[in-house]
């Protein structure tokens, strides 16, 4: 009778869990912290340029795995900023450009759970 139990309530938790990973990835995704523009909106960014959607970029790479270091959310894509997209950039294959289009955008919102790539010094 126990061990029965043990195998519903693992059963159980596991159904939980798969269930938990399956719920789509949109809007509720986004770290509430950052707000600054449209999950939706995703302009290419390039290093000099300022405003909102670089906050936004900023503040997601600072949520994304705590990875220092920790960017000032001013909405300058400054030389701090531009190490640190490359880096992510190479943490998830993508070309180390330092430019945020459409897929490092992706992986700001989803970010892989870990990067074995060293941070620059």
């Amino acid at each position: 009778m126990r061990q029965r139990r043990l195998v519903t309530l693992g059963a159980a938790l596991c159904t939980a869990a798969l269930l938990g990973l399956a719920v789509p990835q949109g809007a509720a995704a986004v770290p509430e912290k950052c707000s600054y523009i449209s999950a939706t909106s995703r302009p290419a960014l390039t290093y000099g340029q300022t405003g909102a959607a670089v906050k936004q970029a900023q503040c997601l790479s600072n949520v994304w795995g705590g990875q220092p270091p920790k960017l000032t959310l001013d909405g300058v894509f400054g030389s701090v900023m531009l190490k640190k997209i490359v880096w992510i950039q190479g943490c998830h294959g993508l070309p180390p450009s330092g430019v945020i289009d459409a897929r490092t955008w992706q992986v700001l919102y989803h970010p892989a759970l870990d990067c074995y790539d060293p941070y620059p010094a």
